[in-house]
């Protein structure tokens, strides 16, 4: 495997690239704007193609860099579904996996910091974003935070994973690159406490600073996404034009996973085509008779997708603005069956 732990000394931020293989898919935990540069070339020495960036949550103290990848390298932002940004391609529920070639992700719901973090256990690992440092926790005085929830999310969740368990952090300030549950369980302040209202205590009087870049980051990364503005700057098409003039007359394809269907549903006509594996299909796209849709599931990977369609060669192909989230919003459907 290979893996990579890499640090903005402005913000004191770590981001993760993993991969399974030289050669293979990428995904990257974390990215900060300012370094977007850097991770493309290590994705370009290690002959890697980046097909998803995760958020551990909304960040406050850098701005981040999942939309400057995702422009530059068509990826998938992948956040939890609790996450208040307005368009994220991907979004996650407590348990769901996040897949790439060789590599599965358990997304863990633990709010507390604030209301949207989430953790991403891997093996032998576990990447905490700002729930769980090193010697320390992330603090609950912001963003919906909340104390009590993080307690529950520490004590009821994190830690009932085996003590070997490394722990990846979102952030150090004091030179700390890895520890593990066992370590912090001994030796973390913050976890030597005998109730969760002896914890509530201790991070309801931190008295801490606002982070110097709160009031910038937070807004910027609440509308990193590819709006509906951004999506009708390529080829598309609305769910009411879709519906008027028949589903039955396009070739519609659902370009999201497999766990996403079986969560939200899907349109029963639709071909199946993973957005990651898409560039299998492209051929035979190029011999379809009926005008081509993607959908996704809120049009940010569709809008992409016609771009990729388009420089390939396929003609007469459009998106579905807003995804299945504006589709469902009109018709309500919930489908257990499709076609392939």
């Amino acid at each position: 495997m290979i893996f990579r732990q890499m640090f903005d000394s402005v913000s004191s931020t770590y981001t993760y690239v993993m991969a399974s293989r030289v050669g293979g898919e990428a995904l990257i935990i974390d990215p900060v704007f300012e370094k977007t540069d850097q991770y493309l070339t290590l994705l370009e020495q290690l002959d890697l193609k980046l097909v998803k960036v995760i958020d551990t949550h909304v960040h406050a103290d850098h701005i981040t860099a999942m939309g400057s990848l995702r422009d530059k390298t068509n990826c998938i932002t992948v956040m939890g579904e609790q996450a208040p940004v307005d368009v994220v391609s991907m979004r996650v529920s407590d348990g769901e996996t996040i897949n790439i070639d060789g590599i599965k992700l358990t997304a863990m719901y633990t709010p507390g910091h604030t209301s949207d973090s989430h953790c991403f256990h891997y093996e032998d690992r576990i990447f905490t974003g700002d729930t769980l440092l090193i010697k320390g926790t992330g603090r609950t005085d912001f963003q919906n935070g909340d104390a009590e929830l993080q307690y529950d999310s520490l004590f009821n969740k994190v830690l009932n994973l085996p003590e070997q368990t490394l722990v990846y952090p979102g952030h150090d300030y004091k030179g700390h690159t890895v520890s593990t549950l066992g370590e912090e369980k001994a030796f973390n302040p913050r976890l030597q406490v005998s109730s969760k209202a002896e914890y509530v205590e201790i991070m309801n009087n931190l008295n801490l600073p606002n982070p110097k870049m709160m009031d910038v980051a937070v807004p910027e990364n609440m509308k990193m996404g590819l709006r509906l503005e951004k999506q009708r700057q390529v080829p598309s098409l609305d769910v009411a034009s879709l519906l008027s003039q028949g589903q039955d007359n396009f070739y519609i394809v659902d370009l999201r996973e497999d766990n996403e269907r079986a969560k939200s549903g899907f349109i029963p006509s639709a071909h199946h085509f993973p957005y990651s594996g898409l560039d299998r299909h492209l051929d035979a796209l190029k011999n379809t008779d009926a005008p081509i849709v993607f959908y996704c599931a809120v049009g940010e990977r569709s809008a992409m997708a016609v771009s990729i369609a388009l420089a390939s060669g396929v003609k007469n192909v459009m998106h579905l603005v807003g995804g299945f989230e504006a589709y469902k919003d009109v018709t309500n459907p919930f489908f257990t069956t499709a076609t392939s």
